[in-house]
């Protein structure tokens, strides 16, 4: 629908912003398309048909196309964290007001209908530049900035983007001034993924080691410098023939795999991690202590099945024997000829032999066990 005739927006001040503008002009696919209407009112909106959203500020959905329309804005600084903000929505508000609040330069710049480029504060020459540079010292008012400064690093370090000095700085006094500490667990998890679904995710936890933001926000990743660069080193080394959408959660359990069982528990509780999250890495860590042996035996591979739960969750077991190919092919070929064997054992036969209860799972647990060890020896 095009926006010089779409009845709704009739006599509203309207423009395209942040990162659907910023995209199309570096050729990156836009994937979602925000607007801001200067000199309305809320009533206005609604008048107009627009549904309100908005928790915090006035954010309105297109009746029609279900894009956001937001008032613009300006914030004061009021509390801890990015939710200690006092907002201030009125038809008084200007543009540049508006875009002031954003924290990156190539984030500032607005778009009328018509595609007129708005730009008061160098977004454009920063985007072609190919730096990441904070619009106003306010940066430093919102610590989620510093991880969302890593994230787009991570974004497009690949064409050669790299975080301005000064604003480099501005990260490095965020993460010393104690602000990062009252950012609720979820919003740094929700940056995190999706920084883990990004081109390059080892640039975002290289860059917030770089300025002291993972110390914080996750210590145990940084309890042995030597142990995180080779974490770092590994987070592209995956499973052949993951799905896309199954990466970002192989990348962490290769970040997080060396962790023992009490860094992993304390990690995901300070991060609130989703189950599948904590899960593949605690398998990952399995596998990894598992090749960490050298060799093969009936006991510790039975351990590993029934550490990552292969007998009720099967279809976890091949990307993980892809997982120990990566450094330890002929293990992984051992372990899927092993697994190949025992699994075909199933519990209906023994229960048609009359085994019920405690002494079906016994039997059970020692089968395995004498199918493993003449697929692999007793060790």
């Amino acid at each position: 629908m095009s926006r010089e005739r779409d009845r709704s927006l009739e006599g509203l001040e309207v423009y395209r912003v942040g990162g659907a503008v910023r995209d199309a002009r570096l050729g990156w696919p836009v994937a979602d398309t925000d607007w801001v209407v200067v000199g309305a009112t809320p009533a206005q909106m609604r008048q107009r048909g627009f549904r309100s959203v908005g928790r915090d500020f006035p954010v309105f959905l297109h009746p029609e196309t279900h894009e956001e329309y937001a008032l613009a804005r300006t914030e004061r600084k009021s509390g801890h964290g990015y939710t200690g903000f006092e907002i201030h929505a009125s038809p008084d508000v200007t543009l540049e007001e508006d875009l002031a609040r954003r924290d990156l330069t190539i984030n500032a710049m607005a778009e009328t209908p018509g595609g007129a480029l708005v730009d008061p504060y160098g977004g454009l020459a920063d985007l072609r530049a190919g730096v990441l540079r904070h619009v106003s010292s306010a940066f430093v008012e919102d610590p989620l900035r510093v991880l969302r400064t890593a994230r787009f690093l991570a974004r497009y370090a690949g064409l050669g983007f790299v975080i301005a000095d000064e604003t480099r700085a501005l990260m490095r006094k965020l993460a010393d001034s104690g602000e990062l500490a009252h950012l609720v667990a979820e919003r740094v998890w929700t940056e995190t993924e999706k920084a883990l679904g990004e081109p390059a995710p080892a640039v975002y936890f290289r860059t917030l080691g770089d300025c002291g933001a993972l110390t914080v926000l996750m210590p145990e990743l940084v309890d042995d410098v030597e142990f995180l660069e080779s974490a770092l080193g590994r987070m592209e080394r995956l499973p052949a023939e993951l799905e896309e959408e199954e990466r970002p959660r192989w990348r962490w359990a290769r970040l997080v795999e060396h962790l023992d069982d009490a860094q992993q528990e304390s990690l995901a509780e300070r991060l609130r991690l989703p189950r599948i999250y904590r899960d593949l890495g605690r398998q990952a860590a399995l596998t990894r202590r598992l090749r960490e042996r050298g060799e093969l035996g009936a006991g510790a591979v039975q351990a590993w099945l029934d550490g990552v739960d292969a007998w009720r969750r099967s279809e976890r077991v091949r990307p993980l024997v892809a997982l120990l190919a990566i450094d330890a092919p002929a293990m992984a070929e051992a372990l899927e000829r092993a697994w190949r064997a025992v699994s075909r054992l199933e519990a209906r036969e023994l229960l048609a032999e009359g085994f019920r209860g405690g002494e079906l799972g016994a039997e059970l647990a020692r089968r395995r066990r004498t199918i493993l060890e003449s697929e692999l020896g007793p060790a």
